[in-house]
């Protein structure tokens, strides 16, 4: 099932709004047939795995179908994949997770099952579902995936107190984030990030990849005849969010007839509404996934505003030990531990000379509104 869940990745950024899904077809011990869901509108994973084993030559009806999510039973862009199970001859189904869409889970469990079909569900659930968080906001609310990525030192420093940050990871490490932004429609950053380090945010290294939106979070509009790169280069493709005030202002005006796009969020003491920036990235711009890259503040506010769905941290391996240096996440004050923001492991990875760690937030509701 793991395979089935590494195969399926290789769709990310491609299949929304459906999910990442994978399969595999076994016979005895063997590997017979492969599948993933390659885009929106193509075959699913099922079909394309039973379309591997039937070109191979094999007879499936005594082969066991792996798949990552339940079946689907119903008509959409491609027919139901349980049809396709059955017309197959497959009698054994394994399932990582059921289909988290409450209209429609464990139909296509049940279909099979009433048809004669072995059904196994629950097997590596955790990591199947994982696999579908992007899916599962996308089912139960109106806004865009968020994955948090953040880099920093062991002791958690993100710049010298210099604000010296070039590198904090390695080489490989970024690669890493620029695939990242392959994957999502738009890359957020602040207004600090912003005017510190004039970033390009593109994806750099990877060959026919589309270039996300840039947004820029700030209640300080830049001039246009600044020297920032997304002003020079990428102006059209450049959105700031800030609040109404601001975007009424004649600095938004300016940044309006070069090109860019300044959108005013409602605000209050906590500061903007993140979350309907969100819903105004899926319902205006169509993007389903977007990453925040920081800084600390408002990581930290996307946390707290529960909207960071999946954070991605790089932890370098080397120490500043400078209690004034810029820590990686900034802007609470706890008093007690108990007060700590817990999350968990869903991945590691030794890469370069760096530890990723995939995280998930421990279970919590969805945010009013989104």
């Amino acid at each position: 099932m793991l395979r089935a869940v590494a195969l399926a990745e290789k769709g990310k950024g491609r299949t929304q709004p459906n999910p990442c899904v994978g399969a595999l077809i076994i016979a005895g011990e063997e590997i017979v047939g492969r599948g993933y869901h390659r885009s929106f509108g193509a075959d699913h994973a099922e079909v394309e795995a039973i379309k591997d084993a039937l070109s191979k030559g094999y007879d499936l009806s005594g082969c066991t179908l792996l798949v990552t999510l339940e079946p689907c039973n119903h008509q959409g862009k491609t027919p139901p994949c349980t049809r396709a199970i059955l017309k197959s001859g497959i009698r054994r189904v394994v399932i990582g997770a059921m289909d988290p869409n409450r209209e429609v889970s464990g139909g296509g469990a049940r279909f099979l099952a009433g048809s004669g079909v072995k059904v196994a569900a629950g097997i590596e659930e955790q990591a199947c579902l994982d696999l579908i968080a992007d899916f599962i906001v996308w089912q139960r609310t109106t806004r865009s995936y968020l994955y948090l990525k953040m880099a920093s030192t062991l002791d958690g420093r993100i710049a010298t107190r210099e604000g010296h940050s070039r590198w904090v990871t390695c080489d490989a490490s970024r690669k890493k984030v620029h695939q990242l932004r392959s994957m999502v429609g738009a890359v957020i950053i602040g207004g600090n990030t912003f005017y510190r380090d004039n970033p390009r945010l593109t994806c750099r290294g990877l060959e026919n990849r589309h270039q996300p939106l840039s947004i820029v979070v700030t209640s300080r509009l830049p001039e246009t005849d600044m020297d920032f790169f997304l002003l020079r280069q990428r102006p059209e493709q450049t959105v700031f969010w800030t609040d109404h005030k601001t975007s009424n202002s004649a600095a938004a005006q300016r940044l309006n007839d070069l090109g860019c796009q300044v959108v005013g969020l409602d605000s209050d003491h906590r500061g903007l509404d993140l979350c309907r920036g969100l819903v105004w990235l899926r319902q205006d711009k169509k993007i389903y996934s977007a990453m925040c890259e920081g800084g600390g503040m408002l990581g930290m506010s996307f946390i707290q505003a529960n909207l960071a769905d999946e954070l991605w941290h790089f932890i370098a391996l080397k120490i500043l030990g400078d209690d004034q240096a810029v820590p990686v996440y900034s802007g609470r004050r706890p008093r007690f531990m108990h007060e700590a923001i817990p999350l968990r492991v869903s991945r590691t990875m030794i890469i370069g000379d760096d530890l990723w760690l995939r995280l998930f937030p421990q279970e919590r509701p969805l945010p009013e509104g989104s």
